[in-house]
């Protein structure tokens, strides 16, 4: 895929003095932990999906689909189609919410695990690995200073949130679950709903960490994923590099083996440079990049995964076609598809990152003036036809795996 200049390249430069400084912030005591460190053995042999998508002994990038919490309310057999297609794509990685609401919906004395204890079994049956993000509260639990039941309500009291995470690392590390994501989007508002917070999410991470890791010694801990944002007050959203760096300032990335991060570009490719910095820019190409940010505490080599990336088909007005469209909400099916492709090689172009994900499987809902843009993000249709984008980052991974393989030859 050919890349583009659209504009002047921003340089990227890191203040000699700024990294010994921040380490005297961070501490010396960060995670040394490589990426593999926290990964599941494959379940299914030399051939299995995570045999050959960036496990252990294979330094090349990883792939995922991001399924939020769709996977775990499938039926069986609707399950069993969006694992099998996640093979036929050559994914290892299905990121699921593992949401506190659905497993304690009423009580704090009783847990619901069935549902997904059925996502992690059909997983495993296919050498696939499940991360599952740890997020969302439950209406009993909630901050009252949230002032709302919505899930996105931070909790009231960490340590619970906490008791839950351990009791989930327990029950799913002994089936080969160690790779944990804590929260989804801290840095905005739809959720984190009390408002963004870099010290009360800093305080949750605190406490869930040392959780997790006590379940489980082999564990390895993804930060909430980053929204992709400019800083905007009214809407209550502060920006993912502004709000990692006032995590890197309270010690947070202490608690934490890798950083994820959500950036959408649509309608432009991944590829595409701008003068002013695209969302994969900012990952290391912009003054005030994500490694940058890293570097400056200490932490310069902290890997990087896009827990989320993609591009919605449908949505009210107008749909872009190319890069170049202005003005629009969506992107026709052929751009979707051209943007999966290049995702794969944008990707792999970033030294830091280790694994993509694509949100998402399946649109949530039949195109219709109702239905919301978050629902058409799918390589398929709601009905489950594949989008072109299925073919195309199917034919990606593919492409990149041969490259790949010719070059270690």
């Amino acid at each position: 895929m050919r890349r583009r200049l659209l504009g002047v390249l921003v340089s990227v430069g890191v203040l000699a003095g700024s990294v010994a400084a921040a380490v005297a912030l961070t501490g010396s005591d960060a995670p040394s932990r490589s990426p593999d460190d926290g990964i599941g053995a494959p379940t299914s042999g030399a051939g299995s999906a995570a045999a050959t998508s960036g496990g252990a002994g294979n330094r090349g990038l990883g792939f995922g689909l991001s399924y939020g919490d769709t996977l775990t309310w499938m039926t069986d057999a609707e399950r069993t189609k969006a694992m099998d297609d996640a093979v036929e794509l050559g994914v290892r990685w299905l990121r699921v919410d593992l949401s506190w609401r659905n497993v304690q919906p009423d009580s704090p004395s009783r847990y619901q695990w069935g549902r997904f204890d059925r996502v992690v079994a059909a997983a495993r049956a296919r050498g696939l690995d499940v991360l599952p993000t740890l997020s969302y509260t439950p209406g009993w639990a909630a901050d009252p200073s949230c002032g709302s039941d919505n899930q996105a309500c931070p909790p009231a009291d960490d340590d619970r949130f906490a008791e839950f995470a351990r009791q989930a690392a327990e029950r799913y590390a002994p089936q080969g679950v160690h790779t944990w994501e804590i929260w989804n989007e801290p840095n905005i508002k739809p959720f984190w709903f009390s408002g963004p917070s870099a010290e009360r999410y800093t305080a949750l991470l605190n406490a869930t960490a040392p959780a997790v890791r006590a379940a489980d010694p082999h564990a390895y801990l993804l930060l909430g994923g980053l929204a992709a944002v400019r800083t905007i007050p009214s809407r209550q959203y502060v920006s993912h590099t502004t709000f990692l760096e006032e995590l890197a300032r309270l010690g947070a990335l202490k608690q934490v083996d890798a950083v994820s991060y959500h950036p959408y570009t649509y309608p432009l490719l991944p590829s595409t440079e701008t003068a002013t910095g695209s969302r994969f820019q900012e990952i290391d190409r912009t003054e005030d990049s994500l490694v940058s940010i890293l570097a400056r505490y200490g932490a310069a080599d902290m890997p990087i995964w896009l827990t989320e990336t993609g591009a919605p088909t449908w949505a009210q007005g107008t749909a872009a076609d190319t890069e170049a469209a202005q003005g629009t909400t969506h992107v026709t099916p052929r751009l979707q598809a051209e943007i999966a492709g290049d995702t794969v090689s944008a990707a792999a172009a970033i030294h830091s990152v280790k694994v993509v994900f694509w949100f998402s499987y399946r649109d949530g809902a039949p195109e219709t003036p109702h239905s919301r843009k978050s629902q058409h993000y799918g390589l398929t249709y709601y009905d489950g036809r594949r989008k072109p984008a299925f073919d195309a980052l199917e034919q990606a991974i593919r492409g990149y795996r041969e490259k790949q393989a010719k070059q270690a030859d």
